[in-house]
């Protein structure tokens, strides 16, 4: 399972976006709805130009959009790119859940064959 070209480009923005915790934590504010970046950056201790850094690499990852109200420029979370991630995300869960389930059924023919072997052994007496 490989994601190439432009999907590939677009995984690889969101995921980096993803990887840093304030933007984690900047989306998760948005999540409760749009926000100026003055109240964004009101629960951090960074500037507003270091907020505004963080708010550029989430915008060009296509996770949040900005718009205009007055004079305000509020931001506000884009679902579709992490509906994205969340797809290709799923596709190796689905792998692995497999996979794992076949590993189970491994040890369980392992352990039944084992207990088969051990069943006789535990019938038979001690000699004196």
């Amino acid at each position: 399972m490989t994601h190439g070209g432009a999907a590939g480009s677009r995984l690889d923005a969101i995921f980096a976006a993803l990887a840093d915790p304030t933007r984690r934590a900047i989306l998760a504010r948005l999540a409760a709805g749009e926000a100026s970046v003055n109240e964004l950056a009101e629960p951090f201790a960074m500037s507003q130009p270091a907020i505004s850094k963080h708010l550029k690499v989430l915008e060009r990852a296509g996770l949040i959009s900005g718009g205009r109200d007055a004079q305000r420029r509020p931001r506000r979370l884009e679902a579709a790119p992490l509906a994205e991630a969340n797809e290709w995300l799923e596709r190796y869960r689905e792998f692995w859940e497999a996979t794992f389930q076949r590993l189970d059924a491994v040890l369980d023919d392992m352990k039944a064959e084992e207990e088969g072997r051990e069943a006789p052994r535990r019938g038979r007496k001690k000699k004196p």
